[in-house]
């Protein structure tokens, strides 16, 4: 777990692959890896961007091996949790006008690391986007970062798109980022809001109880 967690604060994607293969050898669970290595390397990395002790590209680098050691762990933790992958889905994307990735992908991981289906649009997603793949995916929670302020009416556009749509029923929306709040999410009719991965887990948990 130590050496991961190493490999991805030092963006030592050759580094955290070997690692990673290897501890899949040794039997440690996929989502264990996710949660206990991959998953705080990146929150830790992320509060030192926050404080000012690390510069962006040396984050985007980490989040690049992260994404590299998730390509090999993702398969193995559908394996683990394909009971649950049959019916709870969820679709997440950080919304149009915003390219902030790393915050979205570690809630991605971290709900995949929990056995949810997730399909990941990446950043700077048209919200016509998200509502296809909604209707595609028969997803039941569709989650909508916005990590500027600029950008947050977007996740109130998207609920307004996916009445007009006559999803909206058949669909939950999750909302978060640095920006967005509580208040913000009940005053736009979101089903809820994570503050942070942890809670993002619970509340799509909470929200998809009947489908497991």
């Amino acid at each position: 777990m130590v050496q991961l967690n190493g490999a991805i604060r030092a963006a030592d994607t050759k580094g955290g692959l070997e690692v990673a293969e290897r501890g899949l050898i040794e039997g440690i669970s996929a989502a264990e890896l996710v949660n206990r290595a991959c998953i705080p390397a990146m929150q830790h990395l992320g509060d030192l961007w926050e404080e000012g002790e690390i510069f962006l590209p040396e984050l985007m680098l980490s989040a690049e091996t992260m994404k590299a050691v998730m390509a090999v762990l993702t398969p193995q933790m559908t394996a683990e949790h394909k009971d649950h992958l049959s019916t709870a889905r969820i679709v997440i994307g950080t919304v149009q006008g915003d390219i902030h990735d790393i915050g979205k992908s570690l809630v991605a991981a971290m709900l995949e690391a929990a056995g949810f289906q997730v399909r990941d649009l990446g950043a700077d997603v048209p919200l016509e986007r998200f509502c296809d793949e909604a209707r595609a995916f028969q997803a039941h929670i569709v989650c909508l970062s916005a990590l500027l302020t600029t950008t947050m009416m977007g996740q109130k556009t998207l609920i307004d798109m996916l009445v007009q749509r006559e999803l909206r029923k058949k669909v939950k929306v999750m909302v978060g980022g640095a920006p967005v709040s509580r208040q913000w999410a009940e005053e736009i009719g979101a089903d809820g809001y994570g503050e942070n991965v942890i809670e993002a887990v619970r509340v799509a948990r909470q929200l998809t109880h009947g489908s497991y």
